[in-house]
């Protein structure tokens, strides 16, 4: 009975301590600085201290309500658990996404005035008649439409053949079938939900690679962080600029995204990786949550400081939608310069994709084909993206 016991309690400790290791808890202890980072750590040892305290405790009538409590803590720790990982305690509104945005008519295809860039030379490849519907992520329309201006037969192209519904829209878009091709980054979760409900088979082809960037305002001392403390700051642990080194900056306003929006897949899949990204946090004063772009929230003053952290991808932060009170930082002590994303020395580099639905036939083979090509590979380098070769 003895070994049972001691067996159990060790077993229980075990436990607790591993799932803590495979979340990152044990590794990253030091930089926990709020309560919601503690939690996961609290609930695991409520766990394995209300197991023992079962294990070895005399079971008796007069220990009942005692016992009867330990199991309903053991039971409330465990279901809790999940919502620890994600710090998703708060109880709040929908956040409404409606800020302002680049004005996307300065890189329509065939027009005079358009920032696009082209070809040095006639296109290899010619597109008439009833041309593929091309859609995508608000970041790669330069891409695309420079795509269609260099492809596409002027006197049959019509604007509805190149649109931008963004990420979410332009993956709704594909799956129903009222999209030829869209350019996106890799799906969320929940959009590749949607495919597979829909049944439909996409198909992803890598056209390019681009950086994904951690923002924060000009004034901010610090100019780079650790892939670690990247973690640490989005799982929940860290939450102050002081444990980063940065004592006067107070709290981390880490604006975030929509789950469905290319940056914030971004974020899951090239940055956290499997790991539980922490749910947004209630941010200090209703007029800085919502109320405009990422790019122009990560820039704000508060307490007389700018303690904001944003994400985007270098192209839409840097060329498509800068804000001049802004600064990208360096991870690892590595810059997102061209030359550190090319040689693949900065660690957050993704592919872009063409994404289909089913295999690519037709006119979309031949697109897909000569955007993999030289001349399609150029727009891709010229317009402000890593080819993918």
């Amino acid at each position: 009975m003895l070994a049972a016991r001691i067996f159990i309690t060790a077993a229980l400790f075990a436990a607790a301590f591993a799932v803590l290791y495979v979340f990152g808890y044990i590794t990253n202890f030091a930089a926990i600085d709020n309560l919601v980072g503690a939690m996961p750590v609290a609930l695991a040892l409520i766990f394995a201290g209300g197991g023992t305290a079962l294990v070895w405790m005399k079971h008796t009538r007069r220990t009942m309500a005692v016992t009867v409590a330990l199991a309903a803590v053991l039971v409330l720790s465990a279901a809790l658990y999940p919502v620890a990982l994600r710090g998703n305690w708060w109880i709040r509104p929908k956040t409404e996404y409606s800020g302002d945005s680049p004005d996307l008519s300065l890189y329509a295809p065939f027009k005079e005035d358009t920032l696009l860039v082209g070809l040095e030379e006639p296109s290899s490849l010619r597109l008439s008649g009833d041309m593929p519907v091309l859609d995508g992520a608000t970041a790669l329309y330069p891409v695309y439409a420079a795509f269609a201006q260099a492809v596409y037969s002027v006197d049959d192209y019509s604007e509805d053949m190149v649109r931008c519904t963004n990420t979410a829209g332009a993956y709704r878009s594909v799956i129903s079938g009222d999209a030829d091709i869209i350019f996106v980054a890799a799906p969320s979760v929940s959009q590749k939900k949607a495919a597979e409900e829909a049944g439909a088979d996409l198909h992803f082809t890598p056209i390019g690679k681009e950086a994904f960037v951690f923002i924060v305002g000009k004034s901010n001392p610090v100019e780079s962080l650790t892939d670690r403390q990247i973690k640490n700051i989005y799982s929940g642990r860290t939450a102050t600029w002081g444990t980063l080194g940065w004592r006067e900056g107070g709290s981390i306003i880490a604006f975030r995204r929509p789950e469905t929006s290319g940056s914030e897949s971004g974020l899951t899949n090239l940055v956290m990786k499997g790991l539980p990204v922490v749910a947004p946090q209630p941010i200090p004063g209703g007029a800085l949550n919502g109320s405009n772009s990422l790019m122009q929230q990560v820039s704000v003053w508060y307490n007389g400081v700018q303690p904001a952290l944003g994400y985007s991808y270098r192209y839409f932060a840097q060329s498509m939608y800068p804000n001049p009170d802004t600064k990208l930082l360096a991870i690892d002590g590595v810059y997102p310069s061209d030359e550190n994303i090319a040689d693949g020395t900065y660690p957050y580099v993704g592919e872009i994709y063409a994404v289909t639905r089913g295999k690519p036939q037709g006119d979309v083979a031949a697109l897909l084909e000569w955007i993999l090509s030289a001349q399609g590979q150029y727009l891709v380098q010229a317009t402000g993206y890593a080819p993918i070769n």
